[in-house]
């Protein structure tokens, strides 16, 4: 098994393209609507792009129109790592891959979604792999 917190920055930057890198590994955030799985209703379970680490399933994802996919819940609690984010002038809550501590994107809470958890975890595309499952053949 790998130990993601053993690998230099010129391994990450072999492994990821560009934007992967930019995002994953140095907390960018990819152009709103654009990304990848953003309206993607395939279901299935969202895997960390970096390390395959399994995250989110898609029965968790909704529509929240952000721009971004967003999740009411992670695959298990102890899948994410959650940390306070003062950057831009403002306080948020990071998300980060517990497995790889690469970034995710950010978790907002209060915002009146209907949904179990009133959480949105608001995650960038070009983090994660789809895996559709038996049988889906995918609408991206």
């Amino acid at each position: 098994m790998t130990d993601f917190k053993m690998i230099s920055d010129a391994e990450w930057r072999e492994r990821l393209n560009d934007e992967e890198y930019r995002v994953l590994r140095q907390a960018g955030t990819e152009a709103p609507f654009v990304g990848e799985y953003t309206d993607t209703t395939t279901e299935g379970v969202y895997s960390c792009r970096a390390c395959g680490a399994e995250l989110f399933r898609s029965e968790h994802k909704f529509a929240s129109h952000c721009g971004w996919p967003a999740f009411f819940s992670p695959l298990a609690g102890d899948r994410v790592v959650e940390r306070t984010d003062d950057s831009l002038g403002m306080r948020r809550t990071e998300v980060l891959c517990a497995s790889c501590g690469s970034h995710l994107g950010h978790v907002f809470a209060g915002e009146g979604y209907d949904t179990p958890t009133d959480l949105r975890y608001c995650i960038n595309s070009v983090c994660l792999t789809l895996e559709p499952a038996e049988g889906e053949a995918g609408d991206r």
